[in-house]
């Protein structure tokens, strides 16, 4: 077979997957043919089958695919720069379509949506991240920052840093969230103590902590869990002793 034949014959099998695209949407498609097709866009003139199957077979999901770094991309056989920079790029179009649909949306209604967005932003990640949710006095979503990375605690969080971007944003309340590369969900004793510091701070610059996240294998509410009640029960008794004193 020529290549001109290769050719015609290749983009047939793809115009076949993109009709199928068209009438059952993605979960027409296989993890294979969605790498394929998306593979096509940084070569349109390979066949990219074999190379999508590679990349399955390397690192077992989807997800993992689009998360993997682009040196360990380019280590399998036929994922070229182009290819690399399509698989990197679309990972990045998700998570900011993601961020951006949460903008404007009242967290009480939308904590689903919220919920996807830090576990797509944070899935993966091999260092602990805290991103802190802005929101203002109706609760809506204004805008959210990764405000620390590392070992998160006490010593290497700045609530300084943290109340001064609420002020720049206006924000009446903030929701913390950071993951565990562990996978536990279960929140440390640093935690809680890093909630407690944050929550008492805020209160005495009028900011609600309404919540903290961790993300794991799953999800970890501080509020669905009671804690957060705890939390400012203990934070209003500190301050009510600490004005009476």
């Amino acid at each position: 077979m020529d290549k001109e034949q290769w050719q015609h014959k290749g983009a047939g099998h793809r115009g076949r997957l993109r009709d199928r695209f068209l009438v059952s949407g993605i979960a027409g498609l296989s993890d294979a043919e969605v790498l394929e097709l998306l593979l096509s866009f940084g070569t349109p003139r390979s066949d990219c089958k074999e190379a999508a199957r590679a990349l399955l077979q390397q690192y077992g999901t989807f997800s993992k695919v689009l998360d993997a770094p682009p040196v360990s991309l380019a280590k399998i056989k036929g994922i070229g720069p182009k290819n690399s920079f399509a698989i990197q790029f679309i990972q990045a179009v998700a998570g900011h379509y993601l961020k951006d649909r949460i903008r404007g949306k009242r967290y009480l209604h939308s904590s689903k949506d919220v919920a996807d967005y830090l576990i797509y932003s944070m899935r993966g990640l091999k260092i602990e991240v805290l991103t802190v949710l802005f929101l203002d006095s109706s609760h809506a979503i204004i805008d959210s920052e990764i405000v620390a990375e590392g070992t998160l605690n006490v010593n290497t969080v700045y609530p300084r840093e943290i109340i001064k971007r609420a002020l720049d944003f206006h924000a009446a309340a903030i929701i913390l969230a950071h993951n565990h590369p562990s996978g536990e969900l279960r929140p440390s004793h640093q935690d809680i103590r890093l909630t407690k510091t944050l929550f008492l701070l805020c209160s005495c610059m009028q900011i609600q902590l309404l919540d903290h996240i961790i993300i794991g294998n799953g999800t970890f509410s501080f509020a669905d869990d009671g804690m957060m009640t705890t939390i400012r029960e203990t934070c209003q008794r500190t301050l009510s002793s600490l004005t009476s004193s």
